[in-house]
């Protein structure tokens, strides 16, 4: 099956980065489209084999690229095509329709309650989107949570598949050596107790919170946010304010996989930490609650459709926290005082029951099923 997929930029970022791991183990023959910005992540895509054209969109508005998009899709006789992110869901479709594709799937990354992909979901955002899903043939839903915001949208539920996010749990195991060298290069103090967060630094993210809560917490208690965006600034100065900041470490973006950037990638930093913290009240899945759960870490979250879909025996090392950083600071002292919490992590301990249900192998998998089953409902006519 050879496919294109289609997304609005490949910067550092949740999608971008799922991208690039499904197609590290995606059984498909599969092209990438970027729309904008070709960044780290398109260079990661390129080093592992995967054929990435830029299609050089200056603006909502440019419809030349649509034009330049169908006669890409065209030249290249595909199978399926597949968007990702808003823009490129609505811009994807249209083209892959006018270019012929017999399958057209799109998966829905970020439908939160009241917003998509940090946009607020006007009545026009959510008229574009319906429109466009029309000329789909599947939308693909990260979790139930969104399935259930897309069912309320309007999308007709046989028109919907649920495949969630995945991990490549191996990445994420704990190693001792790889936590100790991690911390050195973090300069991190001997027995420092650290909690971690993982995110574009956003508003949305709630970060400001974990920098509340270190105020309350001991002075042996750092904060390593992993992640970049608009709003690093802000968290800087809040943690001046504080008197925290020399406390709070801001790694910026981190790959997923390793690429040849210097510093250590995600996985390494999640060694690092000692507890995960997700303050964002407004989750599609859960990302970072489950690479937490990945590399062994206890987990205090305040929204995580990941978790929250599965059955409470899976999840038993995440904990709901609502509030705000009085509340999380609680929940991290209570956290800290377990018997276990001072206990080195077992390297060979198996991955949780939820990460194990998120492994990208079982992802791949089930997407494998869509693809499969979208390009035998819609053949290819006789003659093309």
């Amino acid at each position: 099956m050879k496919a294109l997929h289609v997304i609005t930029g490949l910067g550092v970022g949740g999608a971008e980065q799922q991208l690039r791991l499904l197609l590290r183990h995606l059984p498909a023959d599969c092209d990438v489209v970027t729309l904008t910005n070709p960044g780290p992540v398109a260079e990661g895509l390129a080093a592992d084999g995967v054929r990435v054209v830029h299609l050089g969109m200056t603006g909502n508005r440019d419809l030349s690229a649509l034009a330049r998009l169908v006669r890409l899709i065209r030249s290249g006789r595909y199978d399926l095509v597949h968007t990702h992110l808003y823009r490129a869901c609505v811009y994807g479709r249209v083209a892959a329709r006018l270019a012929g594709v017999r399958a057209v799937v799109a998966t829905e990354h970020s439908l939160g309650r009241t917003q998509m992909e940090g946009r607020s979901l006007s009545p026009g955002v959510r008229a574009l989107y319906l429109a466009g899903e029309r000329l789909g043939h599947v939308t693909v839903a990260v979790s139930a949570a969104v399935a259930d915001r897309l069912r309320r949208w309007g999308v007709p539920e046989p028109r919907m598949r649920i495949v969630p996010n995945g991990i490549d749990v191996a990445r994420f195991r704990f190693d001792p050596a790889v936590r100790e060298r991690t911390r050195r290069q973090l300069r991190l103090p001997q027995g420092a107790y650290v909690v971690g967060g993982i995110g574009r630094l956003t508003e949305g993210k709630r970060f400001g919170v974990l920098i509340g809560a270190l105020a309350q917490l001991p002075v042996d208690c750092w904060l390593l946010l992993v992640g970049g965006g608009p709003q690093e600034s802000l968290l800087r100065a809040a943690a001046q304010r504080a008197g925290v900041a020399d406390r709070v470490l801001l790694t910026g973006e981190r790959p997923y996989v390793p690429d040849g950037s210097p510093g250590p990638d995600l996985p390494a930093l999640t060694s690092a930490m000692d507890v995960l913290a997700s303050p964002s009240p407004e989750e599609a899945f859960g990302l970072a609650v489950v690479e937490g759960l990945a590399a062994g870490l206890p987990v205090l979250y305040a929204s995580c459709p990941a978790v929250e879909d599965l059955p409470p025996r899976l999840a038993t090392e995440a904990r709901r926290v609502r509030g705000g950083a009085d509340a999380f600071a609680r929940a991290l002292t209570e956290t800290r005082a377990l018997p276990e919490a001072g206990r080195p992590r077992p390297q060979n301990r198996p991955a949780s029951a939820t990460a194990r249900h998120y492994c990208i192998t079982r992802t791949t998998a089930q997407l494998m099923d869509v693809y499969a089953a979208t390009v035998s409902a819609h053949p290819r006519p006789l003659g093309k």
